[in-house]
């Protein structure tokens, strides 16, 4: 992997920027991420399959 190239983790912390851009890539209040996060744990697909 070339440095300085962007690349999407498999999860997600409990960082405020981390929750805001799943939040706006997935287009749902950050609580939303916040409350499937907390039902299915870090790992960001099952997050995603959670919040659609």
């Amino acid at each position: 992997m070339a440095r300085g190239t962007k690349v999407e983790r498999n999860s997600v912390s409990n960082q405020e920027h981390e929750i805001k851009y799943e939040a706006n890539k997935l287009d749902v209040k950050p609580g939303k991420i916040k409350d499937a996060k907390e039902s299915t744990g870090n790992q960001r697909k099952a997050i995603e399959k959670k919040v659609k």
